[in-house]
């Protein structure tokens, strides 16, 4: 940036001195001249010899150093990841050479920003799926082990103990199939086996059956092949917004839709639950939705009211 600042600062001085200049070779070329005795004819003179020179100086400066208070006013309010106004350079002056430098760097930082995302994202895709792998392999085999241990021992246990270590097995049962549950929710396998629509079914099946209202699930015909990663973004947004209803929003009734509008594939989750209080900030539920979303070139509306809330995300086909 000290290129830019030491020309622009010598083309102020340039501006300067050629108004200067130009009234100091009009003074002495024009038949004005001051008496002794100022006289209100040559004060008006002055004066108004005194004005051009500053409207003819704030002219020129005005256009070196627009697109510098441009600039200015842009970084005030710009948002990495937002939609932001695109600044106009005409010319090769400093202040143009300013404004291409500086779309130039918010250009890298948003770059940097989504490469970032997505190496975080797939960090925790990869860290969700050892978990998983975890959970199935070590934590389910060895409550597998206690359940048929518990089934031998009360076999030949008393009848009067029979009864407890019965409620024992069951809710080693219980304990095992929420490990299968939880494991699933890491690693999605049927996404990976049956497809977006099998795993979003999936999906709305488990909030009804862990005690959540019941999902009406809506897929359109001839979907188009989305990749692997527009699948998982998906996935997880329809996860997050499931999860977030059963959570918080207190609904007795969810859609949820997977339809193609045009160029886009449009995924929807509503409820009729209490929806979000007005001013309230985005938590990290829904920044996580948005910044997975950009990664496929994506977008995320959240549409809150009275009546609930949409949850909407638009994946390009």
């Amino acid at each position: 940036m000290q290129p830019v600042n030491t020309s622009l600062y010598w083309k102020v001085c340039l501006i300067n001195g050629a108004v200067l200049c130009t009234a100091v070779v009009v003074l002495l070329l024009s038949p004005a001249r001051v008496s002794r005795q100022v006289v209100v004819s040559e004060a008006l003179v002055l004066v108004a010899g005194l004005g051009l020179v500053l409207l003819v100086t704030a002219v020129l400066l005005r256009r070196a150093l627009a697109p510098v208070d441009e600039v200015i006013r842009e970084m005030a309010t710009v948002q990495l990841g937002g939609e932001g106004r695109q600044l106009e350079a005409a010319g090769d002056g400093p202040g143009a050479q300013l404004v291409r430098s500086y779309s130039a760097m918010l250009e890298r930082l948003e770059t940097e920003r989504r490469s970032s995302s997505a190496r975080a994202l797939a960090a925790q895709e990869a860290e969700r799926d050892r978990i998983a792998r975890e959970l199935h392999d070590q934590v389910g085999q060895s409550l597998t082990v206690v359940l048929l241990g518990l089934k031998q021992l009360e076999d030949r246990a008393p009848a009067d103990l029979c009864g407890e270590l019965s409620l024992l097995r069951e809710s080693a049962r219980a304990g095992l199939d929420d490990v299968r549950r939880v494991a699933r929710e890491l690693r999605p396998g049927v996404l990976e086996d049956l497809g977006l629509q099998a795993a979003l079914s999936a999906l709305a099946n488990d909030v009804a059956a862990y005690g959540g209202p019941a999902v009406r699930r809506t897929f359109g015909q001839g979907l188009p092949e989305l990749g692997h990663d527009a699948e998982v973004v998906i996935y997880r947004v329809a996860q997050e917004a499931l999860t977030n209803v059963v959570r918080h929003a207190g609904a007795s009734r969810v859609e949820l839709s997977l339809l193609r509008f045009g160029p886009d594939v449009v995924l929807e989750v509503g409820d009729d639950g209490g929806g979000i209080r007005p001013g309230t900030p985005d938590g990290t539920g829904i920044r996580g939705m948005r910044d997975r979303a950009a990664l496929v070139g994506g977008t995320v509306e959240v549409v809150s009211g009275d009546r609930g809330t949409m949850v909407r995300l638009r994946v390009p086909a």
